[in-house]
């Protein structure tokens, strides 16, 4: 295992000369952040013992949302919320990918590209379960937004996690899948068509020009996941914590790196190399533009519906968890000396070499 920061230090100058003419102003925060994180030119905190007079001067974390190293707790709690929002009953996971011919298009557009990903995703969603016989109702689904592959690539695609479950709000009624198709939600096929239209229509509106060979059939998965919380952990786990864990990446020399990643089709792991500049590239092409919200929640999973999850939870008799058994609360800065919890006096301290040559004469570094 190699840091992510060390793999920046030593390809960040071949990845610049190579990459430079293309990187968008949220890739070069990425980079600035991801490079500094938890290093020894990071700024950093002063933390002080509860129960003796330790002093330790601690590297901040760099807090990117693209960073494998932070969000571990904010993740966890995306999670948690989640969790207190289910509702019984059998959940689906629905992908909805955009071929291949289209993410050249996603690439330069891809604010406009990804809200049109989520808005064409959650209206074929919608629409077919209002107009399904059981259901007959208004749908509940979580989003998120990937766009990569195992293998890095550039790969855009939404998950929907949702119940197999509608709320009829006009006649004040709950349906869900019984019988034999309590196991299936809606046909695939029928799925990518109508998500095939939506997406056109959508690019038509916006203005954009599609590309020669857009395809006539598209991708679009369907398929049970219980009750759901494997597939929550599942969409969680790249949503704040970049796109590799650093125990991934295998080795970084002579200018090439080797990580690890599991392969779709055999679902064994496999092995990639790539040049340090390329696969600084691979890491960065998947940073979202600044402010744009990889989860969203919808239908009667939307937070705007708290009071009617919480009536829904009451007539079913339901009471949820609050979070997967195995999440934890953040856990304390312990002190090395006595083992008590240390106190953050003070954060954003400037690093050693800049801190000391701003240090006016006769003052004292501590």
């Amino acid at each position: 295992m190699i840091p992510l920061s060390e793999v920046i230090r030593r390809c960040e100058a071949d990845y610049l000369r190579q990459y430079s003419a293309t990187m968008l102003p949220s890739h070069r925060q990425a980079l600035a952040a991801l490079k500094l994180c938890r290093t020894a030119m990071a700024p950093r905190m002063r933390a002080v013992c509860s129960g003796c007079d330790e002093t330790r001067l601690v590297p901040h974390s760099c807090g990117h949302r693209s960073c494998p190293h932070c969000q571990h707790f904010e993740s966890q709690q995306w999670l948690e919320r989640q969790a207190r929002r289910q509702v019984p009953g059998s959940h689906f996971l629905l992908t909805f990918t955009l071929p291949a011919q289209l993410r050249a298009l996603a690439w330069q557009h891809q604010r406009t590209l990804y809200a049109v990903l989520f808005e064409c995703a959650w209206a074929t969603a919608s629409l077919f379960c209002r107009n399904d016989r059981q259901l007959q109702g208004q749908a509940g689904a979580v989003a998120v937004l990937h766009t990569h592959s195992r293998r890095l690539d550039y790969h855009p695609h939404v998950h929907l996690a949702m119940p197999g479950a509608a709320l009829d709000p006009e006649k004040r009624l709950w349906r869900r899948r019984s019988g034999k198709r309590s196991a299936y939600l809606f046909n695939h096929r029928a799925l990518a068509k109508v998500f095939r239209a939506k997406v056109l229509a959508a690019l038509a509106r916006e203005g954009l020009k599609l590309p020669p060979g857009v395809p006539a059939h598209w991708v679009v998965d369907c398929k049970g996941v219980g009750d759901g919380s494997k597939a929550l952990v599942y969409l969680g786990r790249y949503l704040y914590r970049g796109v590799i864990q650093e125990k991934d990446i295998l080795s970084c020399e002579a200018g090439q790196v080797r990580f690890r990643y599991r392969d779709s089709q055999t679902g064994k792991s496999a092995v990639r190399t790539v040049s340090g500049a390329r696969f600084l590239a691979l890491i960065l092409q998947h940073v979202l533009p600044k402010g744009f919200r990889r989860s969203r929640n919808f239908g009667f999973l939307h937070p705007n519906s708290k009071r009617l999850i919480a009536l829904l939870q009451n007539v079913l008799k339901v009471a949820p968890e609050p979070g997967p058994t195995w999440m934890k609360h953040r856990p304390p800065f312990r002190c090395a000396c006595c083992g008590a919890p240390m106190r953050i006096v003070q954060r954003r301290i400037p690093a050693p070499e800049r801190w000391r040559s701003a240090t006016p004469t006769g003052s004292v570094t501590l």
